[in-house]
């Protein structure tokens, strides 16, 4: 498993995965990069397309992603986090607003669940989702990062879609 270390406005990243293909994403802990997991190799021209794409989001010139990752979790993770993929950069949704997508309309806690063990934060936008009332609950990388990239794709709470607006194709 290759890694690389990355600084970005909301602090530094680390990326890891095999070959350029990347399989996490992960904030600083106490503005440090996290601590790499012992079979990890470090490699600081790793996940170039990655970090490339990363930068020109926070830059405000990339609104999509189109990168080749992995994914690893269950069924209803995997579910969880493709239906994320889904949501457009400028928009977000509630919990329970992304549990009916997945046909689980009481589901709102366990996507709450899939979206705290979401592996590539801001690729896949687990900070789009919010709580029913718009309460900015738990996210990975912290409630400030949480609104700061929020307050970076120019959305505020007020803008959760109903169900029938989301758009989504499964």
């Amino acid at each position: 498993m290759l890694y690389c270390h990355h600084d970005s406005p909301i602090g530094p990243l680390t990326f890891h995965g095999i070959g350029d293909r990347l399989h996490g994403l992960h904030f600083a802990k106490q503005g440090q990069p996290i601590k790499p997991e012992p079979d990890w190799v470090e490699e600081d021209r790793a996940f170039g397309e990655a970090r490339r794409q990363v930068d020109a989001y926070f830059a405000g010139d990339l609104t999509h992603f189109s990168l080749d990752y992995h994914l690893d979790g269950s069924p209803f993770q995997l579910e969880v986090w493709h239906a994320l993929e889904a949501i457009p950069f400028g928009e977000l949704r509630s919990y329970g607003d992304i549990a009916r997508a997945v046909g689980q309309p009481g589901g709102a806690q366990a996507v709450g669940m899939a979206n705290n063990a979401n592996p590539i934060p801001i690729i896949v936008p687990c900070h789009r989702v919010i709580g029913a009332d718009g309460a900015l609950v738990g996210f990975g990388g912290g409630l400030q990062t949480k609104i700061w990239l929020l307050e970076h794709e120019k959305i505020t709470p007020s803008q959760v879609h109903s169900p029938n607006q989301m758009g989504f194709d499964f």
